[in-house]
């Protein structure tokens, strides 16, 4: 498993996009596998699911960002999963950081 988790300072869709067009257009095995949008009580919440083909592990590898924004400040948690090999010990984890590094350009656009 790999994270990442930080501040951030811009628009808040604005950061969504670019996100989702990093991960989107950074693989073309990349897909959106589910999303929820919502807000309340002065906040806002977006969790995107995202999934694509590891070719160095051969498998699946899904990547979950949330992005929570509160009166002015907005926080990222990425966390990127399902890459590694290994009954018992996580071998090869190359594809989850693989995966996590499609967004880190965006991240350190905005990043605090």
């Amino acid at each position: 498993m790999a994270k990442l988790e930080c501040e951030l300072k811009g628009d808040f869709h604005q950061i969504l996009d670019e996100l989702m067009t990093a991960v989107l257009d950074g693989s073309l095995s990349a897909s959106m596998e589910d999303g929820s949008t919502f807000e309340t009580e002065g906040c806002l919440c977006a969790v995107r699911v995202l999934e694509r083909y590891s070719v160095i592990g051969g498998n699946r590898v899904s990547l979950s960002i949330t992005l929570l924004q509160t009166a002015d400040k907005i926080y990222l948690s990425a966390i990127a999963s399902g890459g590694s090999q290994g009954v018992v010990l996580k071998i090869n984890t190359f594809g989850e950081e693989a995966f996590l590094d499609s967004i880190r350009g965006v991240v350190k656009k905005y990043r605090i």
